[in-house]
């Protein structure tokens, strides 16, 4: 994110961003969220923390929140999120999960354009009845292993209040062995030239057409 921000500089794009990097250090403590406990996000929606291992979609979820603030034109949230994407699918292309056809058409050809592919993931709303909390609004993990890149995502979406919203999971392509012949061993800053090219379109040609789906 920081690297796109900078590219993006660098070059000149005719384009507003504002990037928010939410940071939070993950140590045991006497005051240390514990499983059961209930927050309350930026948006007033309460969060029953069953899962303490799954905490960076809490800070994500104060993150989007914020910047949805700001009234955007599109909201744009990337993180090594779930070990799940990773499983789906691997190091070939990070996960994308949006629910508007032209948004997701700029991520594709952006993905093709520079080699740092994108591959769309669904976001139905069964995903978001699997964590329908007892306590709270909303459970930060599904009742199950099952997708739980896409229940991750579902989550995200309970604090998006941007009309244009895609969460990309990039967990599988942050690192790279011998998959990626072009890229050295080790971290790989994807899909950092894909960020700045899907930026650039769609301050250029805008979103081409207000649709959804899903």
């Amino acid at each position: 994110v920081c690297a796109s921000l900078d590219a993006l500089l660098r070059l000149g794009a005719p384009v507003n961003v504002r990037v928010f990097v939410p940071l939070c250090e993950n140590m045991p403590s006497g005051s240390a969220i514990k499983p059961g406990d209930v927050i309350t996000a930026m948006n007033g929606k309460t969060i029953q923390v069953d899962n303490t291992d799954a905490e960076g979609r809490l800070i994500l979820a104060d993150a989007i929140a914020y910047a949805s603030s700001f009234n955007p034109d599109v909201l744009i949230d990337v993180a090594t999120l779930t070990g799940a994407i990773k499983v789906a699918l691997g190091p070939g292309a990070a996960g994308v999960f949006c629910a508007c056809d032209s948004l997701w058409q700029n991520f594709f050809e952006a993905g093709y354009l520079s080699g740092d592919r994108f591959w769309r993931m669904p976001l139905f709303r069964l995903y978001r009845r699997t964590m329908d909390g007892h306590l709270a609004d909303i459970n930060n993990i599904g009742k199950s292993r099952d997708a739980g890149a896409c229940t991750a995502a579902a989550f995200l979406k309970e604090f998006v209040a941007a009309k244009y919203w895609a969460h990309v999971d990039i967990a599988g392509v942050m690192w790279n062995d011998d998959e990626v012949a072009y890229l050295s061993k080790g971290i790989t800053g994807r899909p950092t030239r894909a960020m700045v090219e899907l930026v650039e379109r769609i301050a250029s040609n805008g979103l081409l057409a207000d649709r959804k789906s899903g």
